[in-house]
Order: structure tokens, then C-alpha cells, then sequence
């Protein structure tokens, strides 16, 4: 299959807009509640149990986060507490090294919009796009975009930029951005790394306005968001979300 041709930043397309990422932090570094919007209340332990899903869900809808962020096999669960709060089941697919099949990709898409997951965080093909075959990358995310489009959900692609190199980062994220991702997203957190400035600062470059960025892994702090979205992001996924909530005041 052919590839394409090695980007180069100079030459990146901004044409959709840009993203105040000072703006943006300022605001959402307003007051907790301002930022509890932003963040993505995590729990994607493989030991993870329904009390502690049940536990991640109330806090979630106590405090307003963004959303819920579960494995699939907690979906209808997560689902079913938030059910009438406005706030949305997110899940994640191929997870965590994006090594599942395409169709594996697509049922599985399928089937939690219709338990009703909203949100659908998915790792790229991290194989693949490293041996350069980036036809494939994007049909894989173009394929489940497309799905989760059709029933009315996000999807936000992980990158695992600690397994990445410059060349791949940058591509991996124009990539993504042309399948349809709503969100480019940084990390799984088992990868061997996390979230770091330079590459939160770099995905918002190469997205402009044109798609959200999600930093994920490591993130423990207020300080920690702060640096985030100041550097572009405008979506955090964390386990950490209640402390940091009450580091701004919440209580």
C-alpha cells in the first residue's frame, strides 16, 4: 500500500482555525467547577470492580466531570448510574496497545453506543503506523470514527506518544485528525510514559482548531492541569480528578 510523504511542521494546514490555549486554560482554571468540565474521571485498572466503577460514577456525577471513563466490560454499568445526570459513559477500544482487529475495532464500537457509551477513547494502531503503513492507520480510525459518528458518539484516538518518535507523532496526529478523531489524545498510561508539555504542546500544534487534544497519564495535580492546558490541551483524563477538584476549592 502507499504511504505518505514525511510531514514536515512548517507545512501543516492550520486553515480550520487556531485554539487559545491560554484562553482556554484561563477560564477553565476559573473556578473547580469550570474545571471538573474538562476532566475525564478515569478507571481503567484491569482489577477494577463494580464497587469501585459504581464509586468512580457517583463521584463523577457529584462533582460534574466530563465524563466517566470505564473498560468496556463496565459500560452498561456506568451507563446505567448516570443514567438522567447529563453526563456521558466514555470507553475504551483496542486498549491498551492497539493491536486489536478492525472488525474487532468496529463491533466493539458498535455494541457500546448501544449500551450507551458516548465517548470512545481508541489507541492507534501503534505497530503499524511505526512500520510506516499509514493507508492502514487511517482506515482503521476513518472505519470506527464512522461508527461512532452513526450513533452519535466521540471518538478520541491515543497516540502513546512515549512509544513514538518526532516523525511518528507528527503524523500519527494529522493522521487521526484527517480519519475524523474528535479528539487526539496523548497517552493510555501503560505505554511506559505519560503525558508530557512538549508532546501536548506539539499534538495542539499539529490540530490547530480543527480537533480537541486530550492529555491522559501522570496527571496528579492542579499543577499538573495547569501545564496541560496551557500547552493546549482542552481535555484531561485522570484518576486523580476528585483531589484536584479540591485543590481549587472544591469540597
Amino acid at each position: 500500500m502507499a504511504v505518505l510523504t514525511p510531514i514536515n511542521p512548517v507545512d501543516l494546514d492550520f486553515d480550520n482555525g487556531s485554539f487559545d490555549s491560554a484562553g482556554f486554560a484561563a477560564l477553565a482554571l476559573s473556578n473547580w467547577q469550570a474545571l471538573a468540565a474538562v476532566l475525564d474521571h478515569t478507571l481503567l485498572k484491569p482489577d477494577a470492580t463494580r464497587a469501585q466503577v459504581e464509586s468512580l460514577c457517583n463521584e463523577t456525577a457529584r462533582y460534574r466531570f466530563a465524563c466517566a471513563m470505564v473498560n468496556p466490560l463496565w459500560a452498561s454499568t456506568a451507563v446505567s448510574i448516570l443514567s438522567g445526570t447529563g453526563i456521558p459513559t466514555g470507553a475504551v477500544l483496542g486498549f491498551p496497545f492497539g493491536a486489536s482487529l478492525v472488525s474487532t475495532l468496529l463491533q466493539e464500537a458498535a455494541a457500546l453506543t448501544r449500551l450507551g457509551a458516548r465517548e470512545l477513547d481508541m489507541v492507534i494502531p501503534i505497530g503499524v503506523l511505526k512500520g510506516g503503513n499509514h493507508r492502514a492507520v487511517h482506515h482503521t480510525i476513518h472505519a470506527t470514527a464512522t461508527v461512532a459518528h452513526h450513533h452519535g458518539a466521540i471518538l478520541k484516538v491515543i497516540l502513546e506518544t512515549a512509544l513514538l518518535t518526532l516523525e511518528e507523532k507528527l503524523r500519527g496526529a494529522e493522521i487521526a485528525i484527517q480519519a475524523g478523531a474528535d479528539f487526539i489524545k496523548t497517552s493510555t498510561g501503560y505505554g511506559g510514559g505519560g503525558a508530557t508539555v512538549a508532546d501536548v504542546s506539539l499534538m495542539r500544534g499539529v490540530a490547530g482548531g480543527r480537533c480537541g487534544v486530550k492529555a491522559s497519564a501522570g496527571i496528579r495535580t492542579l499543577a499538573d492541569v495547569k501545564a496541560m492546558l496551557e500547552a493546549g490541551a482542552n481535555r484531561i483524563g485522570t484518576s486523580a480528578s476528585v483531589a484536584i477538584v479540591r485543590e481549587l476549592g472544591a469540597e
